[in-house]
Order: C-alpha cells, then structure tokens, then sequence
C-alpha cells in the first residue's frame, strides 16, 4: 500500500513591486488605530451633549413664548420679528460692533508699539516684561471693580483740584464718556496677551535682515514699514481675528464698571441675552442669541476668505 504525502506548497514571496505587495501596503496604511477610536469618540460625545444638543434645544425654544419656567407654546417666527422692531436690542448690537471695532484697533495699536519697545536691547527687559503682562492673569471682574472706584473717586477728586471740570463727576455716569473707560480698562487687561503674540513674530524675524537694511541706509520707521509690518503680518492678523472674537462677547467688564448704564448706553449683545435668561424672557433672548452667533459665524467666514486672498499664512 502506497501512503501518498502531500507537501504543503508554500507560495513564492510577492516581489517589492508587484501589486499584491502594493495593495498590502494600502491595507495597512488604511487600518485606523482604535485608539483613534478611544480618543476621539468620547471628546465628540461631550461635545454633542454638552454644546450641540443645548444649543438645539435653545434653537426650539426660541420658537415658542417659553420664558424659562412653566408652560409654553409655539408661535413660530415671532420672536425673531419683534427682534428687528426692538430699539434697545438694535442699540446693544450697535453698541458691542463700535466698542469691538474700537477695542481691536486701540490694543494692537498699543500691543504692537510695546512689543517694538520690549523687544530691544534695553536693560532689565525680562523683569519688565514681567510687569507689562500682570494685567493679562488679572480677574476681568476684579479689575473692572478697581477702575470703577478710580473713575468714580479717585478721577473727580483729582480733577476738580486741578481744575479739569469735564472730569470732575464720574465718567461713568456719563452716556458719552462711559464707553470710553470700557475701552481704556479692555486696552489695559487684553493689551498683554497681543503683546506676547507680537513679541513672538519679532522674535521670528532674522537679525540679518535689519543688518542689510541697516547698509542701504533705512531708518528705524522705513524699516518697519518695509520688513517688520510685512514679516508679522500674520501674527496681526491672528491678534485682529481673535480680539475682536472676543470683544464682540464682552460682558464682565462692562458688568463691573457701568451695568449697562447709564441707562443702557453701554448694554452689550450678550448682557442683553443674559438679562433675558435671568428675567422671564427665555424664549426672545434666545432668538437674540441664534441671531448673534449667525452674525458671528458670518463674520468668521468673511474674515477666512480675506485672509485666504491675502495669502496670509497663520
């Protein structure tokens, strides 16, 4: 009897480039690590139930009478059509786009111009520099409280012995002036953070460059119009995009110093929504505030595609 034994044939190795190799590699380089997995479903699970799904319950209450307790009904649009026809809701977006623009402007203007001086070889630079950013880990609340004793004590006293009538009441209780120490105590606290982001880009800049232009003869202005401004460009557009982000939702300065007032000269967009949370008037606030963040996210948009045809790198 004949035993017949099979050799089990064990197939040649594909060669480096052959396309069994090549579809290998694309099988491996296509499987995803589960700890991919682990990593980010839990982050876009918080996300969905701590941001998206608020924000969705929000959207449908601004499409009813709900005013944060007790029964509601639906009425639809009318929220956001009596939106339009409110003055004072018209005013506090009026006020919080000029207090934003203004602000923006005013703290990159001072940011930069201290950032130009920190940056040069002067003595003790660390330990001032120090001192320049001390505002920035400051509570904004604390120190709209401190400016508002200043503006409302120390200011007049000092102003009425040196003669200086238009300052010798408070700033504060006046509709024209108000606004102005809320940009002048949004200057002072935000100013450090842009500095450090200006300090950054001129840090960035190679000594070499001021060198050859020192041999051709260009002062200190020429030069920084030429190659400082044009070489951080991107970091000023980074300090633009983010200050004025931020001080179109301004609230804990304006909170210390004025309340809104007087009256409600100095009423930003989000004190007015949060007014509306805490008083009875869930439902239109909320219409307010879907209305503010498509305002806002249209303002991102437009602010991307300027940076894009500028070529600006961030």
């Amino acid at each position: 009897m004949t035993t017949t034994s099979r050799v089990a044939q064990t197939a040649p190795p594909a060669e480096p480039n052959s396309p069994a190799s090549a579809a290998g590699t694309v099988r491996s380089r296509s499987r995803i690590d589960p700890t991919y997995y682990w990593m980010v479903v839990p982050v876009l699970a918080l996300f969905a139930f701590f941001i998206t799904l608020p924000a969705l319950v929000g959207v449908f209450f601004s499409l009813t009478n709900y005013a944060g307790y007790g029964d509601w009904k639906f009425i639809g649009l009318m929220n956001y059509v009596n939106i339009f026809k409110d003055p004072a809701v018209l005013q506090s977006y009026i006020f919080t786009f000029v207090f934003a623009l203004t602000t923006t402007v005013v703290v990159n203007i001072v940011a930069l111009a201290i950032a130009l001086g920190l940056n040069a070889k002067i003595k003790w630079r660390t330990g001032i520099r120090t001192v320049f950013f001390i505002p920035m880990v400051l509570s904004a609340l604390i120190v709209s409280f401190v400016f508002n004793y200043l503006f409302s004590n120390t200011l007049p006293v000092l102003a009425e012995r040196f003669g200086v009538t238009p300052l010798a009441t408070s700033i504060l209780a006046n509709e024209n002036l108000a606004w102005l120490a809320i940009v002048l105590v949004t200057v002072w606290q935000a100013a450090p953070g842009a500095t450090i982001i200006y300090l950054a880009g001129l840090q960035s800049v190679p000594s070499e460059v001021y060198e050859a232009a020192d041999l051709d003869g260009a002062g200190s202005f020429r030069q920084f119009l030429s190659l400082t401004l044009p070489l951080i460009m991107g970091y000023l557009v980074i300090n633009v995009i983010l200050g004025f982000k931020g001080f179109l939702g301004t609230y804990e300065i304006i909170v210390g110093l004025t309340g809104g007032g007087p009256g409600m000269a100095t009423q930003s967009v989000a004190m007015r929504i949060f007014s509306g949370f805490t008083g009875g008037d869930y439902s239109y606030q909320m219409a307010n505030a879907v209305i503010y963040f498509l305002i806002t996210l249209l303002i991102s948009v437009i602010q991307l595609r300027l940076i894009q045809r500028r070529g600006v790198s961030l």
